[in-house]
């Protein structure tokens, strides 16, 4: 091993969302930047999460719609076939694409080396990667997270299981999925492969699925995702893996469970319960950088770890579990290094996206969180059977809702679940942005037809304070 450390200006840690960005923005600044990698460039959102499940999202879309194509008046010569091996290929080529983009980019990158292996912090200023020591006095963590397998859920060591990563790259469709975790990773996948031909059912602990909504957002999804055949399993307390002669059997409860015992057999299990950082062997106790009890790393709202010099982005920081909110930290760190900014995460606006069909576009506070908050609110619905361009493109399932606190006229949230529902919500979250009240929003004209015209108009029929 080499003592004699290679001396830059900083030196990044992860080429996930943030760290290509800021590796781009220093350099222009004239500093030199190691940036490192021991996997794929481009981290979850390019390899395993959003470019390839949003393209397996796409290829399912377009199964269902040859489905349904009668309901179109579209006479096909016969049923949809799936070609799992192509499905694969194209989600295949489109994420490397996308890694071969950021790969040409950063070796491009004047002033930028990336290289390749596993990054460990030897001090506050020093990163050992293989027999290379590097020196930087800025020091950036982007590592990202992974799928996280609970020791509560027994049988995680007899049971092949799938998570987010392999799942991408399936070439065949599974006989019997069973996925455990009803919220957003979980319910997206469950869709997918529903309407690529295998039997799906979703088991969740919870009372309800993706248990952070409003209870009517929730029940709303689980209606459209029963309706397409996919069968969901709450309340399943106490979760264990079996091997089974199909492949393997989820228990949802056992003994001191409710119910007895009951087991679901399947040819495929998905384990998507949540994500952890990528924290544990990063060597984070030799440079004195502070962690919680999960291993996310404690940073304040200008995203600075409790180290000088060294700060965490993306989501080892546990302020956000998104690509845009991986990126915005990027932006924020940016201006307020070499703009002179006073940026802060703490002023950014909540908004994601449930990404099945139809999609779920979410911004601010839910009615629950609001009522939690304090708020005395004001709700607008509108069901999507009562929006022309929903009903025309025959997709007319969810709804829409805002929330407004009733003293200020201030917008405080909004679910916008139907077509187009993660573009549209992006109208509110505009608004919200720019501090327009619910009364001023209903003074906007917008496009004939579209989803988002509605939203003026939900502004304007809002219920009594309550």
């Amino acid at each position: 091993m080499s003592d004699s450390p290679e001396i830059f200006d900083a030196i990044i840690i992860g080429t996930g969302q943030a760290g290509p960005s800021l590796a781009g923005r220093l350099t222009q600044a004239g500093m030199t930047v190691a940036i490192i990698e021991r996997h794929q460039v481009g981290g979850t959102c390019v390899n395993v999460g959003c470019t390839p499940t949003k393209a397996l999202v796409a290829n399912a879309y377009a199964a269902h719609l040859a489905a349904r194509a009668a309901d179109f008046g579209v006479m096909l010569p016969g049923p949809a076939r799936i070609d799992m091996a192509r499905v694969s290929a194209r989600v295949a080529e489109i994420s490397g694409k996308s890694r071969a983009g950021l790969e040409g980019w950063l070796g491009g990158m004047q002033g930028c080396t990336l290289i390749r292996g596993h990054a460990r912090l030897e001090s506050p200023r020093t990163v050992r990667v293989g027999d290379r020591l590097l020196r930087a006095n800025k020091i950036f963590l982007n590592v990202g997270g992974r799928a996280l397998a609970p020791k509560e859920i027994g049988g995680l060591a007899d049971v092949p299981y799938l998570t987010n990563t392999n799942m991408v790259a399936m070439t065949e469709v599974p006989g019997h999925l069973i996925v455990i975790g009803g919220s957003y990773v979980g319910l997206e996948f469950a869709q997918v492969f529903r309407r690529l031909g295998a039997q799906v059912t979703v088991v969740e602990r919870g009372k309800h699925l993706i248990a952070r909504e409003d209870p009517e957002v929730s029940l709303q999804v689980r209606e459209i995702l029963e309706a397409e055949g996919i069968r969901i399993r709450c309340g399943a307390e106490c979760i264990q893996l079996h091997p089974h002669a199909d492949g393997a059997a989820v228990g949802v409860n056992g003994p001191g469970c409710p119910g007895g015992a009951e087991q679901i057999a399947g040819t495929h299990v998905l384990l998507a319960v949540g994500r952890r950082p990528n924290t544990d062997d990063l060597g984070l106790d030799k440079a004195g950088v502070a962690t919680d009890a999960r291993g996310y790393i404690d940073v304040d709202n200008q995203l600075r770890t409790s180290v000088d010099g060294i700060w965490a982005l993306g989501d080892c920081n546990g302020r956000g579990a998104f690509t845009h909110t991986a990126y915005n930290d990027f932006e924020v760190v940016a201006a307020n290094l070499l703009d002179g900014a006073q940026r802060s995460v703490g002023d950014r606006i909540p908004v994601y996206a449930l990404f099945t069909d139809p999609p779920l576009g979410r911004v601010g506070m839910t009615e629950a969180q609001a009522r939690q908050a304090g708020h005395r609110v004001r709700i607008g619905k509108r069901p999507m059977t009562r929006v022309a361009r929903a009903v025309e493109k025959g997709e007319a399932q969810g709804s829409m809702r805002v929330v407004v606190d009733a003293d200020t006229d201030k917008i405080l949230g909004a679910a916008i679940l139907g077509p187009g529902g993660d573009e549209a919500v992006h109208m509110v979250l505009a608004a919200m942005a720019g501090g327009m009240t619910a009364t001023q929003m209903t003074q906007t004209m917008a496009i004939h037809p579209t989803v988002s015209e509605l939203i003026p108009t939900i502004f304007g029929e809002l219920s009594k304070p309550r």
